[in-house]
């Protein structure tokens, strides 16, 4: 079951699960929720909204693996965001609900 954490700042929420031992860069590793979906669990999500902008809007994903690695994944506003992987991570914390 993952729990819904709202902080001031997308790194306040990085700094926070970096501390829980979620030190693995998901952004980086991608492919490996992409093409394995179904061995990761979100356990934490943070969700920021802009106040000024409503493009500033990011979720913070705390992934634990079936093999015990724990990891962060920003989705949102970035240029570089991976829409495909944020779909299947949507995905996943709906399923999870």
């Amino acid at each position: 079951m993952s729990r819904m954490y709202h902080y001031a700042t997308v790194s306040k929420a990085l700094d926070q699960l970096n501390e829980k031992g979620f030190t693995c860069d998901f952004n980086l590793n991608s492919d490996a929720i992409k093409k394995n979906p179904e061995k990761f669990e979100i356990v934490h999500v943070y969700r920021y909204e802009g106040e000024s902008d409503p493009g500033d809007e990011a979720v913070v994903y705390g992934i634990k693996s079936n093999s015990g690695k724990k990891g962060v994944y920003v989705a949102g506003f970035s240029a570089d965001s991976d829409s495909e992987t944020a779909q299947i991570l949507l995905e996943l914390s709906i399923k999870g609900r």
